[in-house]
């Protein structure tokens, strides 16, 4: 048996495979001449062959930005099975995927397939998630990750849920709420909620549409709401002012910077002028709080937009991230949540614009009066 890269004359080949082995949640003939012209820094497609036929292969997909490959698709000749042929291409996946720098893998599986649950298990994936109507014939799934570099550490996580952005404005929002309803289950988020906590922390302008949000401004909504905060930022004058040209517009952007800060200071809102560090980050996260996080895009999809995130665990060599927007950067709903982004990658990410703009913001418990104790020698 001979596992090879594929290459487009497979594609014939490919694709009556497909047909052989999946009656639905099946990848299409243009899928696979995509995966196969795509660049291979973005995806890994092997096949495996004996006597010069194809006879299975598997496709992963890297994630831009992140150190997490998906084992999106794999198929083996249903008169070849239990050959080992599965779990060679997976081997060599593996190793490929580590040699490109990933510390993750990550797939799903039809809880009713037994013997694929099997081999994952066998090779030491771990289950972390199951979800409901998954596939097109609407059976669920169990997904699976899989670390492939090992520390002694292990990933401290948070039960976060996950939102969705819906519009492609509002990622600030979306990571707020995210964060709030971890921190409180009564907390119910909405889309109404949404676009009104947009309306609280909009920054009115940026270079193009709508503006984003400030992180002041989602300060300010998140303590309206009972919820403890603290904000990072790194430069003292307003935030994204070179992202408009016209003069009006900058000042109206300095007003509502000049607004959110004053009202911040009246609700005694603690602001870091600082650059916020991991080390600031990973003590928040261990105490309780969750951070949202600004990060340029341009490590995932070059376009140098600022996008909330919001932190949902962390270990020696990551931080990760729910994001909000699971757009053609990653494949999935299930991509976006907890997506390991390495140290290293995470101090260029954090950094957006020409003046290399850090901010954060961090949400807590709020002490409820009845939780405050009264000084000794008073009465509460």
């Amino acid at each position: 048996m001979l596992i090879r890269p594929a290459v487009l004359t497979d594609l014939n080949a490919l694709v009556s495979l497909e047909n052989a082995c999946f009656s639905s949640d099946r990848l299409s003939r243009r899928s696979f001449r995509h995966w196969l012209t795509t660049e291979t820094e973005h995806r890994l497609l092997l096949v495996a062959e004996i006597n010069q036929h194809c006879v299975g292969y598997v496709l992963f997909l890297y994630h831009p930005g992140t150190r997490l490959a998906r084992v999106y698709s794999l198929a083996v000749d249903p008169e070849l099975r239990g050959q080992g042929i599965a779990k060679t291409l997976l081997q060599a996946g593996e190793q490929a995927a580590r040699d490109n720098g990933r510390f993750y893998l990550r797939l799903e599986v039809s809880v009713e397939n037994s013997a694929a649950i099997a081999l994952y298990r066998s090779l030491g994936f771990q289950q972390f998630g199951f979800y409901r109507d998954y596939y097109q014939d609407h059976k669920d799934a169990l997904r699976f990750q899989k670390r492939i570099r090992r520390y002694s550490d292990q990933p401290q996580h948070r039960s976060l849920p996950w939102l969705k952005q819906t519009t492609p404005f509002t990622c600030g929002p979306a990571a707020l709420m995210m964060a709030m309803r971890a921190l409180d289950t009564t907390y119910r988020p909405s889309r109404d909620e949404e676009i009104n906590l947009w309306r609280e922390a909009t920054t009115i302008f940026m270079t193009s549409g709508h503006g984003g949000c400030h992180p002041t401004g989602l300060a300010l909504a998140a303590q309206r709401r009972g919820f403890a905060v603290e904000v990072w930022v790194n430069q003292h004058g307003p935030l994204f002012i070179d992202s408009v040209r016209n003069e009006d517009k900058k000042q109206i952007i300095d007003l509502v910077d000049k607004g959110f800060k004053r009202d911040a200071q009246r609700q005694n809102i603690p602001i870091h002028y600082s650059n916020v560090t991991l080390s600031d980050l990973t003590t928040a996260f261990e105490s309780g709080g969750i951070p949202l996080i600004l990060i340029s895009t341009f490590a995932m999809d070059g376009k140098k937009a600022p996008h909330w995130v919001a932190m949902s665990g962390f270990d020696q060599d990551c931080l990760y991230m729910h994001d909000p927007d699971p757009d053609e950067r990653l494949q999935s709903d299930l991509d976006c949540q907890f997506v390991p982004i390495a140290r290293e990658d995470f101090e260029r990410m954090s950094c957006f614009g020409k003046n290399r703009l850090r901010t954060a913001v961090v949400l807590r418990h709020a002490l409820k009066p009845a939780e405050v104790g009264a000084p000794d020698g008073a009465t509460a």
